[in-house]
């Protein structure tokens, strides 16, 4: 009987651990798009892509976050997962959103 209950917590341990690989896997991906949005600089005047090029960088970080706040809520609802999981997704949201606000103007 305790070997059972051994395995089986065993078990959820890697789960849990698969579970929060995959979510920080999504966060460093989505954080690529997010600093690439906001390293976007104009060259000048004449460079009329950079607007473009930061919204769909912002965008693609806003999509990427919003399946790992998928993942995080049902991480979180099943109880494998604590609720500070929710910060790397609000702090990306956040700056993602508030680049694609801000792109620069050519």
């Amino acid at each position: 009987m305790t070997e059972r209950r051994t395995a089986g917590a065993t078990l959820a341990h890697v789960v849990t651990g698969a579970w929060a690989t995959v979510l920080v896997a999504l966060h460093v991906l989505a954080g690529f798009f997010v600093l690439s949005a906001l390293l976007t600089e104009s060259e000048g005047p004449w460079d009329s892509t950079v607007t473009g090029t930061a919204r769909l960088m912002a965008g693609l970080g806003l999509t990427v976050e919003l399946m790992a706040l998928a993942g995080t809520a049902a991480g979180v609802n099943t109880g494998r997962l604590r609720r500070w999981w929710y910060a790397p997704v609000a702090a990306l949201v956040l700056v993602a959103l508030v680049r694609m606000v801000f792109a620069p103007r050519p």
